[in-house]
């Protein structure tokens, strides 16, 4: 503990109040009955492909909503309402709402689910061919499932400390799925056909009864694929070459699956186990801002890490935009205690260990008793918890003495309340709801949240100048799409090669660096 608060003292109160957050918040597009939207992406929301703020995950049905990284928690969070309050605008014709819940609605059969398009630029295409991808290798159901990315810098953190924070949180992670965790239900369609140890609750509903994130459990982004990695995040060299091989290396079910079918139609980008590094999937991710047509990895090994992606937050259905700032401040806490504390490096019997912390917070984590392992021994999550939670009362009062307030004292106080409070929990709360006004149905539940959320974000301040400059975003991007449609020169073929090849992820570079030693 004197080692993290003496790394604490050391940091000037102007560089915490350089901390930088930022937010990428998926939602899919639903009807009034709780079934999904299958039109395509507003024309009103501009380009999928080049809007600074409103674009498409997987799906044609699935908006993503993006804030700019900012200083402030609140400048953070307004900046996400005002774009909430422009897209609940343009869904208004069609009667749509933005589902609040991690785990979809209502689904069609699953060929049915429309994939993002993003015109017929050769970035455009590879971005539909990429999803295309995904949907031979997982399937189109798995990747309707929304959440919350919190982006987080702090100034003057090396790779190296960065890697050891990311460590760190996921020894840590399971805290977070517990105390925000707000999936423990959801829509039997989205399981049709598939093994699972759900249990049935009202009518087309399935849960688990100490659930807390079945978004982040056995449910959620699985494959046997990617099961077969363990990536170490030891240092940024060996992140790297673990991404590279996964990359390069090719999976039998894919090549069966072929680059394109016998139409001519792309079926996927490549055959290797991932297409692109943002197959990837992972609680936490290194990440750097890229250069125009560069691969991710590319920008990690050239520049180093810039900032982390939380990626485990699930929407808050309770929540107007699906969190709240006293999460965001509890989220900073969080991660300076991941970035100051000891980091010892993972094993891969540590790996192994933490992915079974993880999906047991995910399946049964308000579950009494409940044990995880720590470094091979037996440990009561809650005492793990509140243990962690105990460390942080310093981090959080450096940082209300920067920024005034008590803000973030009281988000940790609120954090080791829940945790001692199973039933305050988010997940426990969508349960409860569920039964006492929806007769325990996950759809009928989450259409009326959906639907009072709509009604909030529709009701509040809406000024002509805010309007104005999101329409000239929608102008400016569909120019910015059709200029790149314009500047194209090379054949999709060819791009799509030029773009996977090895030369692309600085095989042949650091292959020459090696040979030269």
């Amino acid at each position: 503990m004197s080692t993290l608060q003496e790394r604490l003292a050391a940091l000037s109160p102007a560089r915490l109040l350089g901390m930088r957050r930022g937010i990428e918040k998926e939602s899919l597009r639903a009807q009034p009955d709780g079934s999904l939207a299958l039109t395509p992406h507003p024309a009103e929301l501009g380009s999928a492909l080049t809007h600074p703020h409103i674009t498409t995950d997987f799906s044609e049905s699935q908006v993503e909503l993006i804030t700019g990284a900012h200083t402030e928690v609140e400048a953070c969070l307004q900046e996400l309402i005002r774009i909430h309050q422009f897209t609940y605008r343009a869904l208004k014709d069609n009667d749509e709402r933005l589902w609040v819940s991690s785990m979809p609605c209502g689904l069609p059969a699953d060929e049915t689910i429309p994939i993002g398009r993003y015109g017929s630029s050769n970035v455009g295409r590879a971005k539909s061919v990429y999803r295309m991808g995904l949907a031979y290798r997982y399937g189109r159901r798995m990747q309707t499932i929304s959440g919350i990315h919190y982006n987080w810098s702090l100034p003057e953190v090396t790779s190296e400390q960065y890697f050891g924070l990311i460590r760190n949180f996921r020894r840590h992670a399971f805290l977070l799925l517990y105390l925000f965790g707000a999936s423990p239900a959801l829509c039997s369609s989205f399981v049709a056909g598939r093994a699972h140890e759900l249990q049935p609750i009202g009518e087309g509903s399935m849960y688990m009864p100490h659930g807390t994130s079945l978004r982040m459990g056995r449910l959620g982004y699985q494959s046997d694929a990617q099961a077969s990695l363990a990536v170490s995040y030891n240092s940024l060299d060996g992140y790297g070459a673990s991404l590279e091989d996964a990359l390069t290396r090719p999976w039998p079910a894919y090549e069966a699956i072929g680059i394109q079918g016998p139409g001519g139609e792309y079926n996927q980008l490549a055959t290797s186990l991932l297409q692109i590094e943002n197959e990837f999937y992972g609680t936490i991710r290194p990440k750097r801002t890229i250069f125009t047509g560069e691969r991710p990895l590319h920008a990690l090994r050239e520049r180093g890490v810039e900032y982390v992606e939380v990626r485990l937050m699930d929407l808050d259905p309770f929540e107007p935009v699906g969190i709240q700032a006293s999460t965001m401040r509890f989220l900073d806490v969080f991660l300076m205690h991941c970035l100051l504390s000891d980091s010892p490096n993972d094993t891969p019997a540590e790996i192994a260990e933490l992915a079974r912390n993880q999906h047991l917070a995910a399946a049964r984590g308000r579950e009494p008793g409940l044990q995880l392992a720590r470094n091979g021994r037996e440990v009561t999550l809650t005492n793990w918890g509140l243990q962690l939670i105990e460390q942080f009362g310093p981090i959080a009062a450096a940082l209300d003495a920067a920024h005034g307030g008590t803000a973030h004292a009281d988000a940790v106080r609120a954090a080791a309340a829940a945790l001692r409070a199973p039933d305050s929990l988010p997940s426990a709360r969508v349960l409860a709801a569920m039964a006492q006004a929806h007769g325990n149905s996950f759809v009928s539940f989450v259409r009326a949240r959906s639907e009072a959320t709509r009604k909030h974000l529709m009701g509040l301040p809406w000024a002509e100048h805010e309007h104005a400059h999101f329409e000239q975003m929608t102008q400016d991007s569909i120019l910015a799409q059709k200029k790149i449609e314009e500047g194209d020169t090379l054949p999709f073929e060819l791009y799509r090669q030029q773009y996977v090849s090895a030369d692309r992820l600085g095989l042949r570079r650091r292959a020459a660096l090696t040979s030269t030693l």
